[in-house]
């Protein structure tokens, strides 16, 4: 079937996938998976997160941030504690390795985002941003 002009779902998995696949190269060398940083924005912003709350606060089954955990515990990039007052839980609390690699890692998602949005006029990006957290809110509502 030839692919249309109109063809969302072809053309959002097309930069979905670019996406990945740019985030993916420049993560690689820091021992991050693509998907990782938005863990390790989240335990920048807060360290000490418990893995349920870094799985709410981004929209995803707390078995994924468990398995996302475990991996970069292997890179060194978090390393996990039991909870001061909870016991069932831990808390993921970045390395010294984890922690010096936000500003570089922030500086590649940014450019990233510029080399993806780089036609793209400032007023259009900002509506963009707004119809994809749009699309998220009607596909939540279902």
């Amino acid at each position: 079937m030839p692919e249309s002009d109109d063809d969302f779902q072809t053309a959002f998995w097309a930069a979905k996938h670019a996406l990945a696949t740019a985030n993916a190269a420049a993560f690689a060398h820091h021992g991050i998976h693509e998907g990782q940083q938005f863990v390790l924005r989240q335990l920048w912003a807060e360290d000490g997160l418990a893995p349920g709350e870094i799985a709410r606060r981004l929209g995803l089954a707390t078995p994924t941030i468990t398995r996302a955990a475990t991996r970069m515990e292997a890179a060194g990039l978090l390393r996990r504690e039991p909870h001061p007052t909870d016991r069932r839980l831990v808390r993921l609390l970045l390395t010294p390795r984890g922690r010096d690699l936000e500003q570089r890692i922030e500086a590649e998602t940014a450019a990233i985002a510029d080399r993806a949005m780089a036609t793209i006029t400032p007023a259009d990006r900002r509506s963009f941003v707004r119809i994809l957290r749009e699309l998220k809110r009607n596909l939540e509502t279902g």
